[in-house]
Formats: C-alpha cells, sequence, structure tokens
C-alpha cells in the first residue's frame, strides 16, 4: 500500500526536461542553463576553515546550530535589515529547502476555522511549497504570478472566505524564476492581509543578495517597521546563491521565539544538521561581505548583456534580481524542443515550474534560462537563443 496524497504529483522539473529533450540528438555543443547551480568562485579561505576544523566531523553537531554560527546570522540580519533577532529566533538548516519543508510541518495547523486550512503558493513556484502543503493535509492554493501582477501573487484579491482559512502563504522574493521583487508596499499589504485573516508568511529570501541597484527590501524588516505580531512572518535564507555554496548546504530560517521553538522541537526528531566544519565555514562566510559584492558585479554585468541581446525583443521583461531570464515564447516546451534540437542550448519550460489553474498555466509560455555560467558563454548562448527563437 501506498499513499495516495502525492499521487498527483507531476514528474518533477529535471525528469520531465530529460523525457522532453534527451531521445533527440542536440543541434551544436551543449550548453547548459536550466538549474540555477552557481558556477562563481566561493571564497578560497572556505575549504580551509573546513580543514582547520576538520576534527569536527568526528562529532555530532549541535541541531539548531552552534551559538557561533547563530551569532554570525543574527549579526548578518541587523546589519542586512536593520532588525535584532535573538538566537532564540534562528536556527541553521541544512539547505533552505528542508526548512520550507519542515516550517510547514512544524507550524500548520490540522484546521482553520474548523476547516480544511489552505497554503497560497505563487505560481510558478519552488516545488517544495507544494509538496509541503500536501505533506500536512492542506490544501495548496495556487495563485497566478504573471505580468499583469508584477509577476508576484495578488493574494489580496481572493475571497475572504478562502483568506479565513489560509493558514499559510509563501512569498518568494526576489521571485524564482521571475526575478520580480516584492517592495515595501507589497510586504506591507500582505502583512496587513496576514495580520487580518490570520496567517503566517514563509518568506523565501534565497536570493535577496543578487540584484541591481537598491537591495531588496525583506519581510522581517517591514514586519518590524509595521509592529506587526512577531510570529506572523518565518524568514528563509542560504548561502548558495548569495556566496556561491551550494554543495555547503548551509541555510537558516529565523522568526518568532514560539515559530523557532517549535520548528526545532520538530526538527530535533527528523532533522539532519549541518557538520561542525560546514558550520564554521558557515561562521566565517555569513560574516564577510567582500566576496558577495563581486558575486553581485558577476551578474550585473550578465544582466546588461541579456538586455542588450534582448532589445527589441517582444514582452522581453529585464528582471531586478536573481540570475534567471523569464523569456517570454508561443509554448515553453515547444521552444525548448526546438533550442535543443537547433542549437544544444538547454533551457528549462516555465510551464514545469507552474500549475494548470482555471485562469490558465503561467509558465506555458515562458522558458527559464540560467544565468551562471561565465560572462562570455551567457553571451554567446543568449545570442544563440534570440537567433533561434526571435530571429
Amino acid at each position: 500500500m501506498f499513499p495516495e496524497r502525492f499521487s498527483n504529483l507531476p514528474a518533477y522539473a529535471f525528469p520531465r526536461l530529460r523525457a522532453l529533450l534527451d531521445h533527440h540528438q542536440p543541434g551544436g555543443d551543449v550548453v547548459h542553463m536550466t538549474i540555477g547551480e552557481p558556477k562563481h568562485a566561493f571564497p578560497a579561505w572556505v575549504t580551509d576553515v573546513i580543514s582547520e576544523n576538520a576534527e569536527g566531523f568526528n562529532r555530532y553537531p549541535p541541531n539548531d546550530g552552534t551559538p557561533e554560527l547563530l551569532d554570525a546570522i543574527s549579526g548578518w540580519i541587523g546589519r542586512r535589515y536593520g532588525v535584532e533577532v535573538g538566537a532564540d529566533q534562528i536556527m541553521a538548516l541544512n539547505g533552505t529547502r528542508e526548512g520550507l519543508y519542515n516550517a510547514m510541518m512544524a507550524l500548520c495547523p490540522e484546521e482553520k476555522g474548523g476547516a480544511q486550512p489552505a497554503v497560497l503558493i505563487p505560481n510558478p513556484f519552488y516545488q517544495v511549497y507544494a509538496v509541503a502543503a500536501i505533506s500536512v493535509g492542506a490544501e495548496p492554493v495556487f495563485v497566478n504570478a504573471e505580468a499583469e501582477t508584477g509577476f508576484l501573487p495578488d493574494y489580496g484579491a481572493l475571497a475572504s472566505e478562502l483568506l479565513d482559512r489560509v493558514a499559510v502563504a509563501y512569498l518568494c522574493s526576489p521571485a524564482n524564476p521571475q526575478g520580480a521583487v516584492a517592495d515595501r508596499a507589497y510586504w506591507r499589504d500582505l502583512i496587513a492581509l496576514a495580520e487580518k485573516h490570520d496567517f503566517r508568511i514563509f518568506a523565501d529570501e534565497c536570493y535577496s543578495e543578487i540584484y541591481r541597484g537598491e537591495a531588496p527590501v525583506g519581510a522581517l524588516e517591514v514586519a518590524k517597521e509595521m509592529g506587526a505580531d512577531p510570529e506572523r512572518v518565518v524568514i528563509f535564507h542560504s548561502l548558495s546563491k548569495r556566496s556561491n555554496l551550494p554543495g555547503l548546504r548551509s541555510g537558516f530560517v529565523a522568526g518568532g521565539p514560539e515559530c523557532i521553538r517549535r520548528i526545532r522541537q520538530l526538527r530535533a526528531y527528523s532533522g539532519a544538521p549541518l557538520p561542525l566544519p560546514l558550520q564554521k565555514a558557515a561562521e566565517k562566510v555569513w560574516a564577510d561581505e567582500a566576496h558577495v559584492e563581486e558575486n553581485r558585479r558577476l551578474y550585473s554585468e550578465k544582466f546588461d548583456v541579456a538586455d542588450e541581446v534582448f532589445a527589441g525583443v517582444p514582452g522581453y521583461q529585464s528582471p531586478q534580481a536573481g540570475f534567471f531570464l523569464w523569456l517570454p515564447v508561443e509554448d515553453g516546451e515547444e521552444a525548448a524542443l526546438k533550442l535543443w534540437k537547433e542549437t544544444g542550448v538547454r533551457v528549462l519550460p516555465g510551464a514545469y515550474l507552474s500549475r494548470d489553474t482555471e485562469a490558465g498555466n503561467p509558465g506555458k509560455g515562458y522558458i527559464r534560462v540560467a544565468l551562471v555560467a561565465p560572462k562570455t558563454q551567457v553571451q554567446d548562448a543568449l545570442i544563440t537563443v534570440r537567433d533561434c527563437l526571435y530571429g
């Protein structure tokens, strides 16, 4: 016997992509622009810190994070957002995907107002949001984030009856895949909506340090300005994108003391804490901004290249942040297959990151293109994409 609650899950994006492309020969040298795996150099001293603390592999690591790591994260939050967050309001994570899932397990009630709870999910979305909602028996509600809404979901347009059932609303800012940024007014409206209808906001801010121009405002920052319930907002951050360290598997969750207490309690039973040498490395990385500024500069150069290559392409919108292009096409699958067969460039159909709704699938007419390769390779590949799809 097997559970039925996961039976309607579509294949994950990348197995779907392999099924679409891999029985066709590439039309040129293969260029991978599908997965958001950073390729810029991480700080060279990271491996030294791990080596110097290698004896820590011989010990069980603290589940919540070492005091030193929690202090480093607290310091970073204070510098970045001007919010004082104590160690009892932070927990280290083995990558934020784990946290985004386990926070739902720990914080979503079995019922909301005597009914099945609902979880709001921006559409397109990071796929763990939907699996987390299903795992707790909540109803996932996919809210399209399209050009007309600034590529952010308009949760405030939902019916009051539905909002009263909402237990958690996910929001990714900067958004994956569109690169849209929730400004202060957007956060204020969403937090006020959460206060009115009594739900929590899970703010996935993993792309917060890759931006153009002004740094994106944070959910905790706005919640503090508003004097909102400190348990209202839970934030998630990572070193994967900020510091080009996806393999370090280091992130954190922060929020109100009661939220973090409950997340810690569950994770004491089910979590996989970060090994001590990696916690020591993360401690140093959170304290350093020089490598982050260099990383941001490299992405900014590639944003500029993209703007030049796609200037004049109808519907092209330059991303505010993140490291993806969300390129408009007639049909994402057809475009991805055409690119692969004719050029060898590999991109992801937007529909693989979103779900069908009554209003349609907001990803169907897009492809996602990752700008993680070196600048010259990105430039050549983007010209190839332009000439193949828009020439």
